[in-house]
């Protein structure tokens, strides 16, 4: 570059730092013909490659980086660098396939990190992958047999499949599993693998690397699928699991199963347990199964015997969890709203009756249907209140709600074993069956001895907050009800049995004596025994048989569903009762059995 260049140069780039600009002019000058060629030479360029070599290839590239530096920053903004994402584990990639005690330590921190905190990032899939996958390491890839970290203890050792006994092993959450011999006195928590799972491998290999581990996943997410999904619902007992592993080689369908004995204390009646195995195939991340395992329930453990390898836990569920009493109350709700409208109509229906027929104002029977209709109608209301109701409101309101519920429910078992009685003598005893002042005779047992019964429940300080509660003490439903259990033993269950024992017997008898009387009825038998059927269950709903459906509810949950669902209709059965026997067809009036017949006896008897 030409000294005589260096102007242009200067408007084309800017103005240059004065310390650089120094420097290179003076190396600029060496570039000038007069510098480059010693003085008196011809031979004007032979000096140049000489001279130029050393110093002019510094001053051009300290020419060039000064230049680009300005116009860059002339002619460019700033940029922001974005800040690095934080690490987040619990995506379930980054440790993918390494099984360090780094990675192992980072991965157990979504045990309770998943499902706790809101702005945490969670792939259960990809996470439970990853401990499914651990086993399977542990045997094929693994050089260690021992781990004994806080929230893991695995145990890895090669068998011969040519064994002559079960092996045994034991599983306390605290200890890495250790081998147990034969005759060695076995621990509460223990494994029994047959012999016969190794006999069914010695064709294919002589010998198996087997993997047992105990894995506690917390209180999060992980491991909990959808069957523990729901808020409030199971858990998996102490939030252990317990993996059998051989590797890849999958192992199912065993003629003698592995028996897993889980260790703990007597659980409270409303909760059940069930051996289940984590099922791959269930759902997009996997699910708890059931299939090819067996329960078998003791006071201080349960014994699990499945038929394949993976891993294994018990699951802990309330029998009546708050998602199932939620749809019980609802359906209560319902029912109850349903027939209270009808119990309405029942009540205006007599009120007509009673002033349009004369014979209304005598009968017995019918102040009876009506005195029960109108217990049901204030039981129903007193349940809807009392499930609407806050019971952590004023301890005395508490109290009074829950003694007005059980003062109707003791009403209406006492109004239907008077309905019983009365029942008994229309169409048993028939003969001699007047009493004076019959309905006030029954009024003051039907109200008077379940206010006694209330009186002397308050005076014992028996009504308070009543609660469902699971394992982990979450409310699955609270009332104003009872807090002392042997009050509600006592006068309630006690005294339901008795009444529905009572009302059995006497439906009984007059069930024998319908079917009796249409069988001796010549002709029509087929319509006589349809009919006679119809009036039973007419007088089923009168006496309260679905109640008894209660003591049918330890048998599952469908029963639980079905005692909720007939017996809030209990009001809409009493009503077409009602209508069937007091707004006959002319038919029915003619006939000699069913409820006009009854009602004829009734008429008969009384005057």
């Amino acid at each position: 570059m030409a000294p005589w260049s260096r102007k242009g140069e200067k408007e084309a780039t800017g103005s240059y730092d004065s310390a650089a600009e120094g420097g290179d002019r003076r190396a600029l000058q060496n570039l000038r013909p007069d510098h480059t060629q010693p003085q008196g030479s011809g031979q004007r360029g032979q000096g140049w490659p000489r001279m130029v070599t050393p110093r002019v290839l510094g001053a051009l590239l300290l020419l060039l980086l000064a230049s680009g530096e300005e116009t860059a920053i002339g002619k460019s903004k700033p940029t922001t660098v974005p800040p690095e994402q934080p690490r987040n584990t619990c995506r379930g990639l980054l440790n993918m396939g390494q099984y360090d005690n780094f990675y192992l330590e980072d991965t157990a921190e979504c045990f309770t990190k998943c499902g706790q905190l809101e702005n945490e990032s969670c792939d259960l899939e990809n996470l439970q992958r990853y401990w499914l996958d651990y086993e399977t390491h542990l045997v094929e890839n693994s050089t260690e047999e021992k781990m004994d970290l806080s929230f893991l203890k695995t145990f890895v050792k090669n068998f011969c499949t040519n064994i002559s006994e079960d092996l045994h092993f034991s599983l306390t959450p605290s200890q890495i599993p250790k081998q147990l011999m034969e005759d060695q006195h076995k621990p509460p928590d223990r494994v029994r693998l047959p012999r016969s799972l190794f006999a069914s491998l010695q064709s294919s290999k002589p010998e198996v690397r087997l993997a047992i581990s105990i894995l506690d996943i917390g209180s999060g997410s992980l491991f909990k699928g959808p069957q523990l999904s729901l808020k409030d619902d199971g858990s998996v007992l102490n939030n252990h699991l317990v993996g059998l592993s051989l590797g890849r080689m999958r192992v199912s369908g065993l003629a003698e199963p592995l028996e897993i004995t889980f260790s703990h204390p007597r659980q409270p009646p409303n909760m059940t347990l069930t051996c289940v195995f984590w099922d791959v195939t269930k759902g997009p991340a996997g699910d708890w199964s059931s299939e090819g395992c067996s329960t078998e329930l003791g006071a201080d453990g349960t014994v699990c015997r499945c038929n394949h390898l993976t891993f294994f836990a018990l699951l802990l569920r309330p029998i009546l969890d708050k998602a199932t009493v939620q749809a019980l109350t609802r359906i209560s709700q319902a029912g109850c709203g349903a027939s209270m409208i009808f119990l309405a109509f029942t009540i205006v229906s007599y009120t007509v009756l009673r002033f349009s027929r004369q014979r209304f104002k005598s009968e017995d029977a019918p102040k009876i249907h009506l005195t029960l209709s109108v217990c049901l109608f204030l039981l129903n209301l007193a349940f809807l209140i009392n499930v609407g109701n806050d019971p952590k409101g004023s301890k005395d309101t508490c109290w009074v709600l829950g003694a007005i519920f059980h003062f109707f429910l003791l009403c209406v078992f006492t109004w239907m074993a008077l309905e019983a009685l009365h029942l008994y003598l229309l169409v048993i005893r028939v003969f001699n069956t007047y009493f004076r002042h019959y309905f006030l005779k029954l009024s003051l047992v039907g109200w008077g001895l379940p206010a006694l019964m209330v009186i002397g429940t308050r005076s014992a300080n028996s009504y308070g907050y009543y609660t469902i509660h699971d394992k982990e003490n979450r409310t699955s439903l609270e009332l104003c009800w009872f807090h002392e259990d042997t009050a509600l033993y006592i006068t309630v269950h006690g005294y339901f049995l008795v009444t529905f024992l009572f009302s059995t017997v006497v439906l009984s008898l007059v069930g024998w004596k319908i079917f009796t009387l249409s069988s001796a009825t010549a002709g029509k038998k087929q319509r006589q025994n349809w009919k006679g059927l119809l009036t039973l269950l007419g007088l089923s709903s009168l006496v309260g048989m679905t109640w008894g459906l209660a003591i049918l509810t330890p048998l599952g949950l469908s029963t639980i569903y079905v005692f909720a669902l007939f017996n809030s209709l209990q009001g809409v059965f009493i009503f077409c009762w009602f209508i069937v026997l007091y707004f006959p067809s002319q038919s029915d009036v003619s006939s000699s059995s069913g409820p006009a017949r009854i009602e004829q006896t009734h008429t008969t008897s009384q005057e």
